[in-house]
């Protein structure tokens, strides 16, 4: 097994790169696959958080899979929204703090390209970093009104429509690029 550590975040991301250039597969003429929720993920944590940072602190490598270890930081300043079975389950007020922590992320490398991704995330840290675990007074009643007034619901339609734009917006840039 491959072990790198990169000195500066230029060099890791130019490494990443180097190691993982294709994230997505043609599967017929003018049609594209993408790994399931890539752009729809970028939408939602930058919806929520601006300034969003994910420095990467190592890489190893084998064959077929690449893990990178990696932190996501930034400014909690936009509606965090959890879904459960395609349903809201949760919507946490911006609270303007910042958050940091760490995340492992494990792609299959098939032909060049990823064609999964899992990823292990420290969701605990954040969320007590957002006060929602264990809930800070003063969040969970901001949650409870978001979730009575309808505003949960709303900051969860708009999210979702800024996925669905995202995944559209390559989709047809894709389709387009190859005419």
């Amino acid at each position: 097994m491959y072990t790198s550590r990169p000195r500066s975040a230029g060099a890791r991301e130019a490494h990443i790169r180097a190691r993982c250039r294709v994230t997505r597969c043609q599967s017929r003429p003018g049609e594209y696959r993408i790994p399931p929720g890539t752009l729809a993920s970028g939408a939602w944590l930058r919806s929520a958080f601006s300034d969003l940072r994910l420095p990467v602190l190592g890489m190893a490598r084998n064959d077929h899979q690449v893990w990178v270890r990696l932190r996501m930081q930034g400014r909690h300043t936009g509606p965090f929204v959890r879904f459960r079975d395609g349903r809201l389950d949760q919507a946490v007020a911006p609270t303007g703090r910042e958050i940091d922590f760490e995340q492992v992320h494990l792609l299959d490398i098939r032909e060049g390209k990823v064609v999964r991704h899992e990823a292990l995330r420290d969701d605990i840290t954040m969320l007590g970093q957002l006060g929602v675990f264990p809930p800070a007074p003063a969040t969970a009643l901001r949650m409870l009104a978001w979730r009575v007034s309808g505003r949960a619901a709303r900051a969860a339609a708009e999210v979702t429509k800024l996925a669905a734009g995202a995944a559209d917006a390559l989709t047809h840039g894709a389709r387009s690029a190859t005419k």
